[in-house]
């Protein structure tokens, strides 16, 4: 990346009205969890472009505002007497923004380019939870000119929902503080209501959920991993798969069935699932918002958590899935808030009363949820099959390499970016999965979604096992 004529830091303070010291949240738990088994940090971004004359006054504003208004921004790991992980939200401190002064011949284009181009690579810096705040923001100055602000958010101290409020604080220009419960509970607030007895019953109720779904499932979606002859170093590679004919294919299915779009998806990346792999019925972890429930709407922290849906694809018609997979994630949804150290003691339970562990390996993270139900449910797109058809050409598959480590066997991230495309980032174990068995799956995912795009009838092609077996 190109680096800047000058990189400047100025201190900018905050005061915020709530300061104190609490346990943790489940939605801060539960992405702790993570991080911690994947050895990664999980960050969000954003950025836009700025109005005209802004200064780095204006920014440092919005800045010190920002943090006053949200107490997660204020947030730092520490250990309480137990020696438990606990949170402390500060009163008032003091964090810094980045001036990032481009070369004066550089171009306006240019800075657009670079400030792309940070938002992609600076979520690569670590955070040190007990010592860095979760918010990291720059400005980007050519000529004197404040073009573009850039932020970083570590998923500790919010979710993509919370994120989606940060931007539309940042885009109001706001400065002034909330008065207490403006916009819902703190992190403080939810930590301790958490606690309560009527919030334990809930959790209780989804312990009981994950039970039913994880009691009988394999030790690993995909079987046990075994390395390949010759592969030694690289064990973890990703691919991302791009396309419009999918989309259009995808809409006309939710129109028809009157299913939102994210759900129609997750069927139809079952379906491919069953027919390449051979898995069904599919048990995969999803990411549920948990922004329904009473009060959360507008809670800044991280309020995510997973789920476990399983969907059953065998012999069925494409249809069918999608009503069984609406279903079913509604079910999910609703045992989606829960104490993570509670899931834990139920996975230990299960695992030493079967003899074997046993773990949910497919993950399927579906970017677009948090805005796709409000924008399509009511009435998606009408699609003709010559659109679909015409599309199909622009189809795009891109090998991107290896990566570093993976928790499940299969992640598939359902991207946010295009609109109007189907966009499969696909990250797997090759020690699991072949390279060409993963180009058939999401080539599949187009294929199914084409098949029953104006076909009610059209049948999931998944044998039932003792049917698939005979057939070999």
């Amino acid at each position: 990346m190109f680096e800047p004529a000058r990189h400047d830091r100025i201190a900018v303070k905050f005061r915020g009205p709530e300061s104190g010291t609490g346990p943790l949240t489940w939605g801060q738990k539960a992405i702790l969890q993570d991080m911690e088994a994947s050895g990664g940090q999980f960050t969000m971004n954003g950025g836009f472009e700025l109005p005209a004359g802004s200064t780095v006054d204006d920014a440092a504003n919005v800045l010190s505002g920002a943090m006053g208004r949200h107490a997660a921004l204020r947030m730092r790991l520490a250990t309480d007497t137990s020696g438990n992980a606990c949170q402390e939200i500060a009163g008032s401190g003091q964090t810094s923004l980045e001036i990032l002064t481009l070369p004066d011949d550089a171009d306006p284009a240019f800075a657009k380019r670079y400030a792309a181009e940070l938002m992609e690579t600076w979520p690569l810096a670590r955070f040190d939870f007990r010592r860095d705040w979760p918010l990291r923001m720059a400005v980007i100055r050519l000529r004197g000119a404040c073009l573009y602000m850039v932020w970083v958010l570590s998923h500790l101290a919010a979710d993509g929902g919370a994120n989606m409020l940060l931007l539309a604080d940042f885009l109001a220009a706001e400065t002034t503080l909330p008065a207490p419960g403006e916009h819902g509970p703190t992190l403080l607030d939810l930590a301790r209501s958490e606690q309560t007895a009527q919030l334990r019953q809930l959790s209780d109720r989804a312990m009981r959920y994950f039970e039913s779904q994880l009691r009988n499932i394999p030790a690993q979606t995909f079987g046990a991993p075994a390395c390949p002859p010759g592969r030694q170093e690289t064990r973890y590679s990703q691919v991302r798969f791009s396309s419009a004919a999918a989309h259009l294919a995808m809409l006309s299915i939710a129109r028809r069935t009157r299913t939102d779009l994210s759900r129609v998806t997750l069927a139809v990346i079952a379906t491919a699932i069953g027919r390449v792999f051979g898995v069904r019925p599919l048990t995969v972890k999803v990411a549920v918002s948990n922004r329904f429930r009473p009060g959360l709407a507008g809670y800044f922290g991280p309020v995510s958590q997973n789920s476990v849906v399983t969907i059953d694809v065998t012999d069925t018609t494409i249809d069918e899935v999608v009503a069984r997979t609406r279903g079913a994630a509604m079910t999910a949804g609703m045992r989606a808030y829960y104490d993570p150290d509670a899931l834990s003691e139920v996975i230990g339970r299960l695992d030493a009363e079967r003899g074997y562990p046993a773990r949910v390996t497919c993950r399927v993270n579906d970017q677009r949820a948090m805005v796709m139900r409000a924008e399509t449910d009511a009435s998606p797109a009408e699609v003709s099959p010559e659109q679909v058809r015409q599309k199909l050409a622009e189809t795009s598959l891109t090998w991107l390499g290896p990566r570093d480590h993976l928790i499940e066997q299969a992640f598939i991230v359902v991207e946010n970016r295009p609109a109007d495309v189907v966009s499969l980032l696909v990250l797997w174990d090759l020690w699991s999965l072949t390279s060409e068995q993963v180009e058939a799956f999401v080539r599949g995912v187009e294929e199914v979604a084409v098949e029953a795009a104006f076909d009610p009838a059209a049948r999931t092609k998944v044998l039932p096992v003792a049917e698939a077996q005979a057939s070999r």
